[in-house]
């Protein structure tokens, strides 16, 4: 069933329908619901303390240099043709998000390419940025389409973190695939090699604040949060060392993750509107704040990896959950915290606090659902 595209104002207006009025079975939403409420994530509430237990094996680069919260229990909503339809937990909280931050990064890359800040996603970061982090031999290959698919190999150290503590690290199932995290190895040339790497994320955000010249979360506010009438609650954390100065003004380049700290801290809310703007490729009300070539371009499959965009976890290939179809798109974050985007039956759903295990489970039960 297809439904009009209706799109909230700001703040509270956000319009509520029951599941009937737009084609879903509200026994199968309470099911999904519950599903996610009865399946939190085993991580401590103390998420330093998680993190904590997360970077024990990085030895002297595991330091926290960001700021964290403690998190909140399961929470999240529902929407379908831009309805809210079921919701759970406090979708009000601002919460850490994790990786999920790097979807957020991603959408300033979107931007930046939209306003011709950069003109082609396949040129050398070279030619825009010339703060040492893209010398040759190997650095200079290095194109704005590699830093955004995770195959760039960039190599160094940034804000204390050498790219080799992330060497063979996967996400989720990709796991299996890779050595023991932080083995050195070998690189391999730009473009030939994904790995699943948060200092070449944050490589990422600092040329990205080269280009725009501005904090990014000042021109995210301006340019999506505020045209999207999201609260003014989200913040966006880099490390207390992360600091540059451009043209005189002493910026903070932000994190595209909580991986140290830091990242997007958001609420449920929120993080709906960010994916529904998506599901609207770009759209919202009359307004393209995106255009519909950046939502291709961020949703094609790397060649490097079928299953990842332009840091979008997608459903492609061998699909990521098998219960959702190949057209969805995924926000994640660990934890889990999720944006579900699923253009098929015009659904975004936030789930969070979910055991990752059970992520799949709870997508089988939304589409259920649908009648």
């Amino acid at each position: 069933m297809t439904v009009n595209a209706y799109f909230t104002g700001p703040g509270d207006q956000w319009e509520r329908r029951r599941p009937e009025e737009v084609g879903l079975s509200a026994g199968g939403l309470a099911a999904a619901v519950a599903h996610a409420e009865a399946n939190e994530t085993h991580l401590d509430r103390d998420l330093f303390q998680a993190l904590d237990e997360l970077t024990e094996g990085e030895g002297l680069h595991s330091r926290i240099v960001g700021p964290t919260k403690p998190r909140g229990g399961p929470a999240g909503l529902i929407t379908r043709g831009g309805y809210i339809v079921a919701e759970w937990g406090d979708p009000s909280r601002v919460d850490m998000t994790f990786s999920a931050s790097k979807s957020y990064l991603a959408t300033l890359a979107g931007l930046a390419l939209d306003a011709g800040l950069i003109r082609d996603l396949n040129d050398p970061v070279r030619e825009y940025v010339d703060d040492g982090g893209f010398e040759p031999p190997h650095n200079s290959k290095i194109t704005w389409r590699h830093l955004l698919h995770q195959s760039s190999e960039w190599t160094g150290t940034l804000w204390d973190k050498p790219d080799q503590v992330d060497h063979n690290r996967g996400a989720g199932a990709d796991r299996a695939n890779f050595a023991a995290k932080g083995t050195l190895r070998e690189l391999q040339e730009p473009s030939t090699y994904y790995e699943y790497n948060d200092v070449r994320v944050n490589r990422l955000a600092l040329a990205l604040l080269r280009v725009w010249k501005r904090a990014l979360p000042d021109v995210f506010r301006e340019s999506v949060m505020e045209p999207i009438g999201a609260s003014s609650t989200w913040e966006w954390h880099g490390y207390e060392n992360s600091y540059v100065t451009i043209d005189g003004q002493r910026i903070q380049s932000v994190s595209g993750g909580g991986h140290w700290g830091g990242g997007v801290w958001i609420n449920s809310f929120d993080h709906a509107r960010f994916g529904y703007l998506h599901l609207r490729r770009g759209r919202w009300g009359d307004r393209q704040i995106l255009s519909e070539r950046w939502i291709d371009t961020a949703t094609t499959p790397s060649p490097t990896n079928t299953g990842y965009g332009c840091l979008w976890w997608l459903n492609r290939g061998t699909p990521r959950y098998p219960s959702a179809p190949a057209s969805s798109f995924f926000a994640l974050g660990w934890g889990s915290n999720v944006i579900w985007v699923e253009p098929e039956h015009d659904i975004v759903a936030v789930v969070r606090w979910i055991e990752p295990t059970a992520v799949d489970g709870f997508m089988k039960r939304v589409l259920a659902a649908v009648v």
